[in-house]
């Protein structure tokens, strides 16, 4: 993360109309209608210009000198449950935009009020050629998840960076770190360039009763000694709700018994993973002194190798 007054050549403890003119110099060398398919120029172009998107505005400048929003704009304070966090510069490296018109009117100082018109060129720099179209930057968010709302699908509100409110529909599925994209909902785009996108991240919280591997999710279910030794049908948790399953006459801890459509949703929620239930035969909290003298007298007649 480059430091916003390094990209544009001046000090922390410039004026306002300092780094107004420190762009100005540098938009005129590297805007990309002067350096027509000159990527890195083009990419370097786009630094400059986010880092003036952050200095030009002295109240965003402000936030940035007392470390309330970072070099690519986004809050650096944690961001609450459920909610977003925004930044200019989003995860695909288009780190400018603008909003007000403060970069429009260098441009248009630099170029002049008529750039892009037949005849006009570029206040000096010559030719017919119109304007090049720039894609506005994308705009990265993050939002967090329940296990069972990753799974299930969900409709989450997230506040953009533009000041809307917008309702996110979660597919069914979505794993964590998983990266949604909504066209069109990032910042402006120049010259009648298309806006860029809003990515969000997801994270999902670890569950205290499910895990999921692939599309398949588990779970560990303790089953009694009696349950363990004659079977029977019991309530499992899934994320559904819990549903009755049969447990086989003589589980041990370890066995495992799957659940068909229980798991995750994929192939566009078409198809859904398995349950797996790991049992686990858990003893009486408490000792049971007619239980002990049982299992000696049996185990005398009945030794067994467990190991």
């Amino acid at each position: 993360m480059q430091d916003p007054y390094k990209t544009l050549g001046v000090s922390k403890a410039a004026s306002q109309e300092e780094i107004k003119k420190a762009y100005r110099k540098l938009a005129r060398e590297l805007h990309p209608d002067v350096n027509p398919g000159d990527a890195k120029i083009e990419e370097r172009f786009k630094k400059v210009s986010s880092a003036y998107h952050l200095l030009g505005d002295a109240e965003r400048r402000k936030k940035f000198d007392n470390g309330e929003i970072d070099a690519d704009g986004r809050e650096t304070s944690p961001f609450a449950r459920g909610g977003g966090r925004s930044g200019f510069g989003g995860g695909n490296g288009d780190p400018f935009g603008f909003s007000g018109g403060n970069a429009e009117d260098i441009f248009d100082e630099i170029f002049g009020k008529g750039r892009g018109r037949s005849g006009g060129g570029f206040g000096g720099f010559g030719g017919e050629r119109r304007p090049q179209k720039v894609k506005g930057p994308n705009i990265s968010y993050e939002l967090s998840l329940d296990f069972s709302e990753a799974i299930l699908g969900a409709t989450k509100r997230i506040n953009l960076a533009s000041g809307k409110s917008l309702e996110v529909r979660i597919p069914p599925g979505s794993e964590d770190e998983q990266t949604l994209r909504l066209k069109g909902q990032g910042m402006a785009g120049m010259n009648g360039g298309e806006a860029g996108d809003a990515l969000i991240k997801l994270h999902v919280h670890p569950d205290t009763t499910f895990r999921r591997e692939g599309n398949d999710i588990h779970c560990d279910l303790a089953i009694s000694l009696s349950e363990a030794l004659l079977g029977g049908s019991i309530e499992v948790p899934t994320v559904d709700g819990k549903v009755n399953m049969k447990i086989p006459a003589n589980a041990n801890s370890g066995t495992k018994l799957r659940l068909r459509g229980k798991g995750a949703p994929y192939d566009r929620g078409n198809k859904r993973g398995d349950q797996y239930v790991h049992l686990t035969v858990k003893l009486p909290d408490e000792r049971d002194d007619e239980l002990i003298d049982f299992i000696k007298k049996w185990s005398e007649k009945h030794p067994y190798k467990a190991r």
